[in-house]
């Protein structure tokens, strides 16, 4: 079971909150392969640093080519380091992984047949199972969806988690968006006021 895949299908699948950006999308996707590969014990936390465990064979191409790129050298890699590293156009490599495995199709508009469309996704047991854990509100997999935008933040009712870190996974992610959003609005006030200046205002 994968919670990136899981993540980038109930992102194609649901109706968001906001539509997610996708270098927020990125980001997440690595947290969500960070968490798996937590839970499958092949890393630990140190901290705020990873530390690589075994690597016993894993199934999913993915995830097993997330695991083989663990720094494996003292002092390690930080959380928020693998994010941006890891997450680096993560969610076009899994949209292309789904294309590639058929779990996706483009569905192109008679008026404009060579300009793209939007990606529908085909009926399959990956579907299923996200919308099952999405249905079933798995806790983790709707905290990463709320910090991308898919879905509102999580009530004091819903479900929590209590995984101290499994937390520090979440925190990382939904830091590491929020530095990305003040980025993108540093540099749009950055590019308003050059316009200003080259208008004359």
């Amino acid at each position: 079971m994968s919670t990136a895949r899981d993540l980038i299908i109930v992102a194609l699948d649901v109706e968001p909150s906001r539509p997610p950006e996708r270098g927020d999308l990125s980001l997440a996707l690595a947290g969500a392969e960070a968490y798996d590969l937590l839970r499958a014990e092949l890393l630990e936390l140190d901290g705020d640093r990873i530390v690589p465990r075994l690597l016993p064979q894993v199934g999913d191409p993915l995830l097993a080519e997330a695991a083989t790129s663990l720094v494996r050298q003292v002092p390690y890699e930080t959380l928020e380091d693998w994010l941006w590293r890891r997450g680096r156009g993560l969610a076009r490599v899994y949209l292309t992984a789904l294309e590639q495995e058929g779990q996706v199709t483009w569905e192109r508009s008679r008026w404009l047949p060579f300009r793209g469309g939007r990606t529908v996704l085909s009926d399959t047991g990956a579907r299923q199972r996200a919308a099952y854990r999405w249905a079933a509100d798995e806790p983790v997999l709707l905290t990463l969806a709320a910090a991308v935008g898919i879905r509102d933040e999580m009530t004091a009712a819903e479900p929590g988690i209590t995984d101290d870190a499994v937390l520090t996974v979440l925190a990382a992610v939904h830091d590491a968006v929020m530095e990305l959003e003040a980025v993108r609005q540093r540099r749009a006030i950055e590019d308003a006021a050059f316009a200003n200046v080259w208008r004359g205002a």
